[in-house]
Order: structure tokens, then C-alpha cells, then sequence
């Protein structure tokens, strides 16, 4: 059983920025899907960030391209969130998700991954 934990979140002031950090002790994101959601109080959970350790291709939501960047570092076990010029509408709950093989045709959603962390809190404020 693959155990996800993130870290990294905090409350940074707009324009701020924050890594995220999603870490899979013992185990290799190889061959694996692995994306970033966030879930804002009483919305839905939305995939923010996508990268698919096989050819380290990644996708983003039109709402952080350009400010987030995903990225992977196999030897540590490790896939970043790194999240510049932060907006107030950034605030939400951020969870790490993870499958193996091939990544599901975007928007991805809960239900495609078996794997999760528990989630760490990004507060942006104005």
C-alpha cells in the first residue's frame, strides 16, 4: 500500500509563493500518474497539476499555467507543486493523488486514483 504525504503549505500573502512537496517513502513514482488536486471550502476537488513519470509529460489547469510547475525527482521518492504569483483564489486544501501506468484522459478526477495524502492547507490572502 503506497502512502502519499504532502507538505509544504502555509499562508503566504498574494503574489507569495509555496512548494508543495508529495512523498512516497519507499516506493518510485516510475511508471505512475501522479497529480495535484486542491479543494476549496464546499467546492468540488479539481486537478490542478499532472505529470506522468513515464516520459515526465505534464498538463495543467488553465487557472495556474503559467504560476505552478509540476516536477518529479525519482531518487527522492518526490513530486513538486511549485506555486508562484499566488491569487487569494489559490486558498483550498491541496492533495496529492497517485495511479500506476498511463494518466486518464484530463480533467482528471477522484475516482482515477487509488492513492491519496492527506492534504495540506494553502491559505492566500489579499
Amino acid at each position: 500500500q503506497v502512502q502519499l504525504a504532502e507538505s509544504g503549505g502555509g499562508s503566504v500573502q498574494a503574489g507569495g509563493s509555496l512548494r508543495l512537496s508529495c512523498a512516497a517513502p519507499g516506493y518510485t513514482f516510475s511508471n505512475k500518474c501522479v497529480t495535484w488536486f486542491h479543494q476549496a471550502p464546499g467546492k468540488e476537488r479539481e486537478e490542478i497539476a499532472t505529470i506522468y513519470s513515464g516520459g515526465g509529460s505534464t498538463y495543467y489547469a488553465d487557472s495556474v499555467k503559467g504560476r505552478f510547475t509540476i516536477s518529479q525527482d525519482n531518487a527522492k521518492s518526490t513530486v513538486y507543486l511549485q506555486m508562484n504569483s499566488l491569487k487569494p483564489e489559490d486558498t483550498a486544501m491541496y492533495y496529492c493523488a497517485a495511479r500506476w501506468g498511463s494518466c486518464p484522459p484530463p480533467p482528471r478526477k477522484k475516482a482515477d486514483f487509488g492513492y491519496w495524502g492527506q492534504g495540506t492547507q494553502v491559505t492566500v490572502s489579499s
